[in-house]
C-alpha cells in the first residue's frame, strides 16, 4: 500500500511521517512525502531526531507533490491543517484522502529538552498509528472500512 504524506512545506511533519512509515511499515507499506509549496530543504532537527530514534533518513528530501504524479498513491494523508484545506491535484484520482493533524515540533520555542520531547512525541504518535494500521490488516478491507480505519487513526 502506497501512502503519500502531505504538508505545505514538506520539511518536518510529512518528512517524519515518511521516514517512520518506511521504518515500521514492513513490506506492506511504502511511503513518500511532498508539499504543495515545498521549502526545498528538510528541517535539520527532523533529521537529527529521526536518527536519534534509529530511523533511516537517507533519501529524505523536500519536494513538490507533482514529483509523485506517476507514483499513484493509494492513500494521501495531510498532516498539517493548512495542507488539509488546500485543493489537491486531480492526479490523486481515486486515492483515499485523510487528515492526520499533527502539531509542528519545528515551531516550538523552548529549551533543547522541550524541543527534543516534541520531536520524540511526533515520532511516537506516527509509529503508534502505523503499528495500529498494520495490526488491522488493511489489505483485507473494502474501501469504506479502510477509510474508517485511516480516519480513526487520525483522531487525536
Amino acid at each position: 500500500m502506497k501512502l503519500l504524506f502531505i504538508c505545505t512545506h514538506n520539511r518536518c511533519r510529512s518528512i517524519i511521517a515518511e521516514a517512520v512509515t518506511n521504518a515500521f511499515g514492513g513490506s506492506l507499506l511504502q511511503a513518500r512525502s511532498a508539499g504543495s509549496q515545498p521549502s526545498g530543504e528538510v528541517h535539520p532537527l527532523s533529521i537529527k531526531y529521526l536518527q536519534q530514534a534509529g530511523i533511516d533518513t537517507a533519501g529524505l528530501q523536500s519536494q513538490s507533490w507533482d514529483a509523485h504524479e506517476a507514483w499513484q498513491p493509494d492513500v494521501v494523508i495531510t498532516v498539517c491543517d493548512q495542507a488539509a484545506a488546500e485543493q489537491c491535484p486531480v492526479w490523486f484520482g481515486d486515492a483515499l484522502t485523510v487528515h492526520w493533524g499533527l502539531v509542528d515540533p519545528s515551531r516550538l520555542q523552548g529549551s533543547e529538552d522541550e524541543v527534543a520531547a516534541a520531536f520524540g512525541n511526533t515520532i511516537s504518535i506516527l509509529q503508534a498509528r502505523i503499528e495500529k494500521l498494520l495490526s488491522a490488516n488493511p489489505l483485507t478491507m473494502n474501501a469504506t472500512e479502510l477509510a474508517a480505519l485511516f480516519n480513526q487513526l487520525g483522531e487525536r
